[in-house]
């Protein structure tokens, strides 16, 4: 069977740097396009060419929108650190981005290719913006299968995830535009999936540039989780996007309508599903309630492992 054709749209990123390494092993990419998210866009896109570079893969980058569609950029430092990918040595990057025009690679390579599916792992302002330019895309794609949002609480407010809370204008045209098929890996879900001791020495003892950049980078994102909320595991949030089209075997997804809170003073960015038994809303999403973690966790050590 043919590796699933993909889109990675991301914002690197700890978790980011991941889900690049584990598409790539499992998908054709055809790309991958970047947006200002946990770190400004020249960061993401630096960091996007890093893994890029360190791991051998021969993708092109494409460095998209630098802030959301209508409310102030924000990022991550607490997470993921001043750089977006904190915590190893920092390798010279010698790559650079093939354009700086993501939301034209998006809508070209959708015209030219049968069954993509869009994997945003970060702000949805690059698919927001690639969907309003060329709405005939939408019916081409394979589908949208995305991280972000919650059913239940949030990560940077007690309501919203940070990925739909720092572009809540995009994300609601993303779940309101009709694409035949959205996937959604809230937090509900990627909090499932940890990674911690056990997964840094298996990457360690395994040895190697990528698994050791890797383990490094959890050692970091793991010590900030320890100190916030004195946790022994982080979760691996944007592989479950990844997951989510290579492997919806290991998934319990639920149709459900979402709709986002774009304006609210307690609830911006709040992905409001519809969970009321026999409502009358149609479905325009498939949410991700739980996975087989221990499966998901192995693909992503063997993925990670593969590289030299």
């Amino acid at each position: 069977m043919a590796a699933p054709k993909i889109i990675l749209d991301c914002d690197p990123g700890h978790d980011d740097a991941v889900a690049i390494l584990l598409a790539a092993q499992h998908c054709d990419v055809l790309a991958i396009t970047t947006v200002s998210g946990n770190a400004p866009l020249t960061l993401t896109t630096q960091n996007a060419l890093l893994m890029c570079e360190l791991a051998g893969l021969d993708i092109p980058v494409h460095a998209g929108a630098d802030r959301p569609l209508l409310v102030p950029a924000a990022h991550a430092p607490r997470a993921h650190g001043a750089t977006g990918l904190d915590g190893p040595p920092r390798p010279e990057v010698h790559r650079s981005e093939a354009s700086n025009d993501a939301v034209g690679c998006i809508i070209e390579t959708v015209r030219g290719h049968d069954d993509v599916w869009l994997v945003p792992v970060g702000p949805l302002t690059n698919i927001a913006l690639a969907f309003r330019q060329a709405p005939d895309i939408v019916e081409r794609l394979a589908g949208v299968s995305l991280m972000g949002g919650a059913i239940g609480p949030g990560n940077v407010t007690p309501t919203a995830e940070f990925n739909i809370w720092a572009d809540p204008h995009a994300a609601q045209i993303v779940f309101a535009t009709g694409a035949p098929l959205v996937r959604m890996a809230g937090l509900n879900l990627t909090h499932q999936l940890c990674v911690g001791p056990t997964e840094t020495a298996a990457l360690r003892t395994h040895g190697g540039a990528v698994s050791t950049f890797v383990a490094d980078l959890f050692e970091f994102y793991l010590a900030g989780y320890r100190e916030r909320a004195g946790l022994e595991a982080a979760p691996m949030h944007d592989p479950c996007a990844v997951l989510a089209v290579t492997r919806p075997d290991l998934f319990a997804f639920t149709a459900r309508h979402v709709d986002v809170e774009t304006d609210g003073t307690l609830t911006r960015g709040m992905t409001v599903a519809d969970e009321r038994p026999g409502t009358d809303a149609s479905p325009n999403c498939e949410v991700a309630y739980s996975l087989d973690a221990d499966a998901a966790l192995a693909l992503i050590v063997d993925a990670v492992c593969s590289y030299g």
